[in-house]
């Protein structure tokens, strides 16, 4: 059982794992051991809340497919235990992200003190920037 919150959890019936090899460089063991997970976990199908699913089908993230569908695949670790935890792990942020309301801007103006701040500051460039020319002859 994924525990998500509180009162969202996720039965283990719903998540389909499956070992796969890992890619990459390893040697032998690369070549001949199953230690990559493959996780699959069908959105619509699943026991979350409706909001939940209303916005993760919402996300544009690249492992959730077309049908609802979020695929992650796990291989960062040598071991399949480790490898099943990290995805579970992975699949239990991306849900939690997706939940997750931002907050509203509040509208805010500049302060008089910063604006005269900002304004003798822009008159001090100046001065010195006109310090720069060169000097008019008096012919």
């Amino acid at each position: 059982m994924l525990i998500i919150s509180n009162t969202v959890q996720i039965a283990d019936s719903e998540i389909e794992l499956t070992a796969i090899r890992a890619q990459g460089p390893g040697g032998q063991n690369v070549n001949k051991v199953s230690s990559a997970i493959h996780l699959r976990f069908d959105i619509e199908h699943s026991s979350l809340p409706e909001f939940y699913k209303e916005q993760l089908l919402k996300l544009s993230d690249q492992r959730i497919s077309k049908e609802g569908v979020i695929i992650i695949k796990a291989q960062q670790f040598r071991t399949q235990e480790k490898n099943k935890a990290d995805a579970l792990d992975r699949l239990k942020q991306l849900i939690l992200s997706a939940v997750v309301q931002p907050k509203k801007r509040k509208a805010t103006r500049p302060s008089k003190a910063s604006k005269k701040k900002r304004l003798d500051a822009k008159t001090r460039r100046g001065h010195t920037k006109n310090l720069r020319k060169p000097v008019a002859s008096d012919d």
